[in-house]
């Protein structure tokens, strides 16, 4: 039964309504998961399969022909130029859905985060409307990623065609290289809660990398660890745990060369399998620490329990919210801030008073 603010008793005991510790924002996301298993896993297991297709596609074009024969494990233990590549190439797919994948969850935990009921199909009712802004702030996102680690390569890849002495070319490329992963980390938590913002408060691309970049500021470090995190779970469960059983079944039936097509299969249903799992615990973490940001930054939460305490209150007796919850527009304007972030980085949590959110 709802509890006196209108929220979901079960979902409290789930989901804390208020700023939580990253321990309590994994807990959250999966039990988002659990709740939802087969709208979540059908949406992770389609963006899943999509990518890792095309990508076991373009792995065995990747090359030409010679490619096709370094499809087969032992080869590919052998070739690790071509497997390193393949992966990157992989990898990237991967990231591109694992933000995808974040905004089409984003409404859906978002609703359940608020104690609102879930109808069938919601989720992507509520994320249709701006699919193509999500597309294209996920690209942003990825590509601003891609180019900020290949940016201090230059100087390397310019003295090593220049034939310049090998110390310095190896002086540059650790440099570069060194300089590019940690550019490329600082960029993606700078960004990465554009995501959920451009489809929960219906913004504009460029509106939304600047929203992420308001709500990060001040709390790099503390979203970089919870999403380190998320990625040491994903890496144990992805790469490894879940994979085991399709890496056996190649070794075992195709380890000697023969059948390239059929252990290119098997992998590609390894990669899929652990992938849909992994997935949306991933998005799911960027979609909370969104509106884990959103509650310690501006008070969402004791926003929408003040609200719905004095709606109770009124002859209607409901908020603008339960009213329309069939309705898209209330669920929108309820994420949508009415005023810009607090000043110095100082949250109504922080700072012990109330903030302003938007009326519903």
């Amino acid at each position: 039964m709802p509890g006196p603010d209108g929220r979901d008793v079960a979902v409290e005991e789930a989901v804390p309504f208020r700023p939580m510790s990253i321990s309590e924002l994994l807990d959250g996301v999966i039990a988002g998961i659990r709740r939802r298993p087969r709208t979540i896993l059908g949406m992770s297991v389609t963006v899943a399969a999509v990518i890792q297709i095309a990508g076991s596609i373009v792995a065995f074009f990747f090359v030409g022909d010679d490619a096709r024969d370094e499809m087969t494990p032992d080869v590919l233990l052998s070739s690790l130029g071509a497997q390193v590549t393949l992966n990157v190439l992989l990898l990237v797919l991967s990231g591109f859905g694992i933000l995808l994948l974040a905004g089409l969850l984003a409404p859906l935990l978002g609703r359940e985060l608020v104690g609102l009921p879930i109808p069938p199909r919601r989720a992507l009712r509520d994320v249709r409307p701006v699919l193509g802004r999500l597309l294209g702030t996920a690209a942003v996102v990825m590509g601003a990623s891609l180019l900020a680690v290949a940016a201090p390569a230059v100087p390397f890849v310019l003295l090593a065609a220049a034939g310049a002495h090998p110390a310095l070319v190896v002086a540059a490329a650790i440099l570069g290289f060194s300089a590019g992963f940690g550019l490329m980390v600082w960029i993606y938590v700078l960004l990465v809660q554009a995501v959920p913002a451009v489809v929960l408060e219906r913004r504009t691309v460029g509106g939304a990398l600047k929203r992420a970049r308001a709500l990060t500021k001040g709390r790099w470090w503390r979203l970089c660890g919870a999403l380190v995190l998320a990625l040491l779970v994903t890496v144990f469960m992805g790469l490894f745990a879940l994979r085991i059983p399709f890496i056996v079944v190649q070794l075992m039936f195709f380890g000697d060369g023969g059948d390239t097509l059929g252990a290119l299969a098997v992998d590609t249903a390894g990669r899929i399998v652990a992938w849909s799992v992994v997935l949306p615990f991933d998005a799911g973490v960027i979609a909370m620490l969104y509106m884990d940001q959103r509650m310690r930054r501006e008070g969402f939460d004791l926003e929408v329990r003040l609200q719905r305490t004095s709606s109770s209150k009124s002859p209607q007796g409901r908020t603008g919210v339960e009213a329309g919850e069939s309705e898209e527009d209330p669920f929108t304007a309820l994420w949508r801030p009415a005023n810009e972030i607090w000043p110095h980085g100082a949250g109504p949590h922080d700072a012990g008073t109330h903030g302003t959110g938007a009326t519903v």
